[in-house]
């Protein structure tokens, strides 16, 4: 009883910060901005709920999900490129997808209610757009869910992945059409937008599913980007986007924890989730490069720049995974451990401290974009900044840990003897987490020898 007890007050003091902080973050980014264009507090208690309606509906089918896999052997079986030493289930991205849906679902519904029995309006079809990414989401998720299981093969993915972003681009008219100034190009043809969309959009794709090799890695980095367009969304009055995307990043959260703390609650997201990660990318990116409007505070700021730092670790280490494998003469689709999370495992850092460094990096570049638009550097010089940013923060990391692996420098024995410190798994505090994450897998009994055998361990009995 004492166990619970304590448990439910560390998840209801760590749920009242977090909540204390989002509506805190919103309402200084609401002072900036008309009340009537976004709402004011009403859009944020909206916003809020949405987060929490997402996150415990993942919390709540995760488990489900997770006995259905293991049930049915939907598992990723360990090989010579992955790091897993055992099978794991591999559909998370059906939780995520479910978490999703059901967030915005809440978000609609809430809009509504306040337009009928509140003075608020909102414009008549605005959550329209919704509907194709939803069902374009639908596509990639049973896509990428026939890929896990049954495997698809690199052309026939292409294939579904350049539908659906046309689709998307029919359905609801955004596309990459403008420069919005920059090297003085306005607007241009759909005979430009169509291709430059594509190839965008089909890369943005890739680049989620390819990053996607450590724990918490692939889901960390969208997370980090939902949020980043949920404010730029939020900023700009793009109210079925912000919804959209502080949705998509409550709903990875459960599945971010579980995947780097849980032992047998630990789940990939699979091509499933990877795909429908991909895919609300590329939908954030089109939506931002159409209307224009940077993030909030940021006047001068370069849209191209912007969604370039926000996704600058995937797309950065998946060009120069590709480019390497290009100039070796090898398919740039062909699979190697030449990612920048292989250079970190490489010399023996822990998968957990690989994804939270790759994270980091990620909000460097976003932090070196903002200082640059903030102190009214040209949308040219952004653009430059946040490439050669990325260049050196990702692939300079990458060749010095390649280079220090195989070193003796003093750097290198530092590192070699730094490393083993990163891997966390035999603390008390983490195995108390993985307890608690793993415990709806066990009976009440199983429970309480395990709890007693952790404090045996650690010295408690």
């Amino acid at each position: 009883m004492t166990w619970i007890c304590c448990r439910f007050g560390i998840f209801y003091v760590f749920s009242s910060l977090f909540v204390k902080l989002f509506i805190h973050l919103l309402e200084v980014q609401c002072l900036k901005f008309n009340a009537n264009k976004v709402m004011s507090m009403s859009f944020i208690m909206i916003l809020a709920l949405v987060m929490l309606v997402s996150l415990l509906s993942v919390r709540w089918v995760f488990f489900k999900v997770l006995k259905i896999a293991k049930d049915k052997h939907l598992v990723d079986n360990p090989d010579a490129r992955k790091l897993q030493k055992a099978p794991v289930p591999v559909v998370g991205g059906l939780a995520v997808f479910f978490g999703v849906v059901i967030g915005v679902l809440v978000g609609v519904s809430m809009c509504g209610l306040l337009s009928h029995f509140a003075d608020l309006e909102f414009e008549s079809g605005m959550f329209s757009c919704l509907l194709p990414v939803v069902l374009s989401m639908v596509v990639m998720l049973y896509a990428g869910a026939m890929d896990d299981i049954l495997g698809l093969t690199p052309t026939s993915r292409f294939v579904l992945e350049i539908l659906v972003v046309l689709t998307i681009m029919l359905s609801t008219g955004k596309s990459i059409d403008s420069f919005h100034g920059m090297w003085g190009i306005e607007n241009f043809s759909w005979y430009c937008a169509v291709p430059l969309t594509v190839f965008a959009g089909v890369g943005i794709i890739n680049a989620i599913n390819m990053v996607d090799g450590v724990n918490g890695l692939s889901s960390g980095l969208c997370i980090l980007a939902s949020l980043l367009f949920g404010f730029s969304f939020y900023s700009a009055g793009d109210i079925p986007n912000a919804l959209l995307a502080f949705s998509m990043a409550a709903a990875l959260m459960p599945f971010l924890v579980h995947n780097v703390f849980g032992n047998t609650s630990r789940m990939f997201i699979g091509d499933a989730g990877t795909m429908v990660m991909g895919l609300l990318m590329t939908w954030f990116v089109l939506s931002t490069m159409h209307s224009g409007i940077p993030l909030g505070g940021t006047d001068g700021g370069s849209v191209i720049a912007m969604v370039l730092s926000f996704l600058s670790v995937p797309v950065a280490d998946t060009l120069r995974v590709m480019f390497m494998r290009m100039l070796n003469g090898r398919s740039p689709f062909s699979p190697d451990r030449t990612h920048l999370h292989h250079a970190f495992i490489g010399l023996g850092v822990s998968p957990s401290i690989t994804a939270l460094s790759e994270v980091v990096i990620n909000i460097l570049v976003v932090a070196f974009w903002w200082t640059l638009a903030c102190c009214g550097v040209s949308p040219e010089l952004q653009l430059y900044g946040v490439v050669v940013a990325s260049s050196i923060l990702v692939w300079g990391s990458y060749f010095f840990l390649e280079h220090e692996r195989d070193s003796d420098s003093r750097k290198a024995r530092w590192l070699r003897n730094f490393s083993p410190k990163t891997h966390f798994g035999s603390r008390e505090w983490w195995q108390r987490i993985s307890f608690f994450l793993d415990s709806p897998e066990y009976s009440e009994r199983e429970r309480k020898n395990l709890r007693e055998r952790l404090d045996r361990k650690f010295g408690n009995l």
